[in-house]
């Protein structure tokens, strides 16, 4: 885990770090569909949990995109983060940092897929497309609603992030 002090200001402590891929499919962006049962469903970014095996949260987000997609990505380029309250698997209390990276999709192989979500899954995991545009992004619940405020007002940003010209 990161310290939980910084430029000797006391900070909250990071219990919990996730790594998730805001993922461009040409004009489209993929998103997971979570259905649970008993609740209305709710679209994801593909990201998981960084575990301490993780060389780095970007390898995190490497291996969860694997995982949940099959697939693999390029041009990562970290896009946006989201600090919120949490309470870890352990009751500890502290923030969840959720870090979001922009890339492409290079392959996706939804036949080799694997991890908990597919092999033990509670509910669905549907992976679809929706226009990468104001209105795509509208037209679903994407979770959480930070980021689905950052990717309504930065569209034309994220896709700065990936391109050419970038450096």
């Amino acid at each position: 885990m990161p310290p939980d002090t910084h430029d000797g200001r006391s900070t909250r402590p990071v219990v919990k770090r996730t790594a998730r891929a805001i993922v461009l499919d040409g004009d489209r962006l993929v998103l997971i569909k979570r259905t649970k049962p008993g609740m209305a469903p709710y679209w994801l970014t593909p990201g998981g949990g960084v575990e301490d095996d993780d060389e780095s949260v970007v390898a995190a987000m490497h291996r969860e995109i694997d995982e949940e997609l099959g697939g693999k990505v390029t041009d990562v380029v970290p896009a946006f983060v989201d600090t919120v309250e949490h309470i870890a698997d352990d009751g500890s209390h502290g923030v969840k940092v959720q870090y979001f990276f922009a890339c492409r999709l290079e392959t996706m192989d939804l036949g080799r897929r694997h991890g908990p979500e597919i092999d033990e899954p509670c509910g669905e995991y549907e992976i679809v497309r929706v226009p990468f545009s104001r209105m795509g992004i509208a037209s679903v619940d994407i979770v959480p609603l930070t980021l689905r405020h950052y990717l309504d007002a930065n569209i034309e940003g994220v896709l700065g992030l990936l391109g050419p010209d970038l450096g």
